[in-house]
């Protein structure tokens, strides 16, 4: 089981200093903005948190742009922190999710989760020019996830090729060059 909330918390802490001036830029995800990826990270907590609440219907499709809503700071918080609180049950981490179309495990699932919070949180400081801090323990899980996950992916599509780094790299930057960022 991997704790979810510290990479939960530094997402928020980000969110809470992007100007709303900022949510029209470019991030290293070609197809997203800034506003674009809050919206899609938050789309990944609320249904990540469903399927280890056991319901995986429950937020299958988002209503409008959050990052349009002008409290979407507050609102991305609370989502963020149900997601964190909802992997905090070793239950959730059992058996496989009801997603449509994968046979992923709950487990699985989660480090995608995790993932999407690690290497999204540093698009968005990217792309904002803000800092991004977490702590080793959810660099390495992130980390040890991509490094098996990523290079077999069932939807390889997603990622870019991979970039060479120095293997004493710092963490968040062999995740970043593991999904084919760079650095």
């Amino acid at each position: 089981m991997i704790d979810l909330k510290p990479a939960g918390e530094a997402f928020v802490a980000l969110c809470e200093q992007i100007a709303d001036d900022q949510l029209a830029n470019a991030t290293p995800c070609d197809e997203y903005t800034v506003g674009d990826l809050v919206d899609h990270v938050d789309q990944v907590c609320r249904g990540a948190s469903a399927l280890a609440l056991g319901e995986p219907g429950a937020f299958a499709a988002a209503e409008g742009a959050l990052h349009l809503d002008p409290e979407w700071r507050r609102v991305i918080a609370t989502h963020v922190d149900a997601l964190g609180a909802a992997w905090d049950d070793p239950a959730a981490w059992q058996g496989s999710g009801n997603v449509a179309g994968s046979d992923l495990s709950n487990e699985t699932w989660a480090k995608i989760a995790l993932t999407e919070l690690v290497v999204h949180g540093w698009d968005l400081a990217r792309a904002t020019d803000l800092t991004f801090d977490l702590p080793e323990a959810t660099l390495q899980a992130c980390l040890d996830h991509v490094a098996a996950f990523v290079p077999n992916a069932p939807v390889p599509a997603l990622w870019g090729p991979p970039v060479e780094v120095d293997d004493h790299a710092p963490l968040l930057d062999q995740i970043i060059a593991i999904t084919g960022r760079t650095p």
